[in-house]
């Protein structure tokens, strides 16, 4: 007894997982378009792997496009809340384009985005504006410069009315007098709108991209940019800045 009460004691121990429902995927909409310019419309799935059943978040999302005279694709887009598609020709090749936008659910306001073409059965990312230079720091007498683009004259902005939160911050003192070189807090191009040029051109792409001071919701304004894809390229047509309120 004694030796077999020893043996139980070093008898490795199991756990048998309890067994659970693998995630499914859910439909989250159903698209009619001709996205090939075979004369065809495809049905394009968009499907999404919600985080948990209670959840808002999708931790995967990604599109199924079916085409009854050619092959099928599967277009992967990462997680994200509401995901939306629009069939738009921002390449102006007369086919209308793939254009997938996801709120990320961050602080920043920013989405995911992705543009595909299937021109002709051949699937092609094409690569969405990015507005790399866009400059801004605070300046004496609480004041901040922006500079939008190389060679523009920088817009001064005032932000006496914030003088409190910098001081505090110690970026100022209360006469202001800057204590701390500090750049502004400049995001990446949150969200893109499909908007009409004319009827000759077609469509391009406004893009908004938040400028802040010290910190997120210390919000200055917006840089709203109009893109146009020319010769395989993004090619910037107005470049405005929109002062917050």
């Amino acid at each position: 007894m004694k030796f077999l009460f020893l043996l139980l004691l070093f008898i490795p121990s199991v756990t048998f997982a309890a067994e659970t429902d693998p995630k499914e995927a859910i439909i989250i909409e159903t698209y009619h378009e001709d996205v090939t310019g075979d004369g065809e419309k495809e049905t394009i799935e968009l499907k999404g792997m919600l985080f948990s059943p209670d959840a808002q978040y999708y931790q995967d999302i990604w599109a199924e496009v079916t085409s009854t005279s050619s092959n099928d694709w599967k277009i992967p887009y990462g997680g994200g809340y509401d995901p939306v598609i629009q069939f738009i020709d921002l390449n102006h090749d007369g086919i209308n384009d793939i254009f997938y936008q996801s709120p990320t659910g961050g602080s920043g306001g920013l989405y995911t985005y992705n543009l595909r073409t299937l021109a002709n059965g051949n699937m092609k990312e094409i690569d969405l504006p990015e507005q790399r230079f866009v400059e801004g720091s605070f300046e004496e007498n609480f004041k901040v410069s922006l500079q939008m683009n190389p060679g523009d004259k920088p817009i001064i902005i005032e932000v006496i009315d914030r003088a409190g939160d910098y001081v505090r911050l110690g970026i100022y003192d209360k006469n202001g007098k800057l204590l701390v070189p500090t750049p502004l807090m400049i995001d990446p191009i949150a969200f893109f709108e499909p908007i009409k040029v004319s009827d000759s051109k077609g469509y391009g792409l406004k893009s908004y991209k938040q400028i802040s001071g010290a910190y997120h919701a210390d919000g200055l304004g917006t840089i709203e940019t109009l893109w146009y894809f020319e010769n395989s390229e993004w090619v910037i047509l107005k470049t405005e800045w929109v002062p917050s309120g």
